[in-house]
């Protein structure tokens, strides 16, 4: 009986959180003003190495998810100079809660609560400019991590948790997965087969209608992946290889068609 008054008390609160969320979301995407961004980098390893790499990050190191977001509104029709604008914050003193593989239902909505909890903790301490989306930039060093962890975006509670590595010499394919997990809190979806990564046609095509259809010239972001065959694909070297594809901008409001 108390585990059912628990997980009834869970779901209330989870309720009254989503309500919430549901407001901020339609103000997000309603692409009328400027979104603001707090970018969060924190040592995901307790390496030396992303000690010394985070040292070194600026604004200016955010500034191409800027200019992608706001080249791909442009496409689009959207009348706003700087859709979103992506500023560093110091980096909370904890990593995010992790949740686990195979975690239950009553497991994964504590989760989810305590990421939203972590995220308010975040945001508490800035006084003005408060970001409405907080990306946590956890950032690993390449010697000790040949595969990172899955990153997440959730449109719900406006944050991602997003797993990096800590080399100069991976900064354009960062860009490129912060990126991804951004347009995932503005509600956009993968677009790749879960099993083989390869990209779905056509929601996962940057020119679904491009004849012939393959060589394509570019991966669509929430793809992540350039198709050149129907069973050959290449990651992109940058975002100036990536487009947002006609399904991904309808998902963000972006477009209607």
């Amino acid at each position: 009986m108390w585990r059912g008054i628990r997980i009834a008390i869970l779901l209330v609160v989870l309720a009254v959180v989503a309500g919430g969320a549901w407001l901020d979301q339609r103000r997000t995407t309603s692409w009328e003003h400027t979104v603001w961004i707090g970018a969060f980098p924190l040592n995901a390893d307790g390496s030396e190495a992303a000690s010394a790499y985070i040292a070194t990050l600026s604004d200016a190191d955010l500034q191409p998810v800027s200019e992608f977001v706001a080249r791909e509104a442009r496409r689009y029709g959207i009348n706003i100079d700087e859709p979103v604008n992506i500023r560093l914050y110091p980096a909370p003193a904890a990593l995010p809660p992790a949740a686990a593989p195979d975690a239950s239902l009553l497991a994964r909505v504590i989760w989810s609560l305590r990421l939203r909890r972590y995220r308010m903790a975040a945001l508490a301490p800035i006084a003005r400019a408060r970001p409405r989306i907080a990306l946590f930039l956890l950032y690993h060093d390449p010697a000790h991590a040949a595969v990172l962890p899955h990153s997440i975006g959730l449109q719900r509670g406006l944050m991602g948790v997003v797993h990096l590595f800590a080399t100069p010499s991976q900064a354009s394919q960062n860009g490129i997965v912060i990126a991804h997990e951004l347009l995932h809190t503005f509600g956009a979806t993968d677009k790749y087969d879960a099993d083989s990564d390869a990209p779905v046609y056509p929601e996962g095509y940057a020119e679904p209608r491009r004849e012939p259809r393959y060589p394509q010239r570019y991966a669509e972001i929430m793809a992540g992946r350039v198709p050149l065959g129907p069973q050959r694909q290449v990651m992109p070297d940058d975002l100036s290889q990536t487009l947002v594809g006609p399904a991904t901008a309808r998902e963000i409001g972006w477009s209607r068609q």
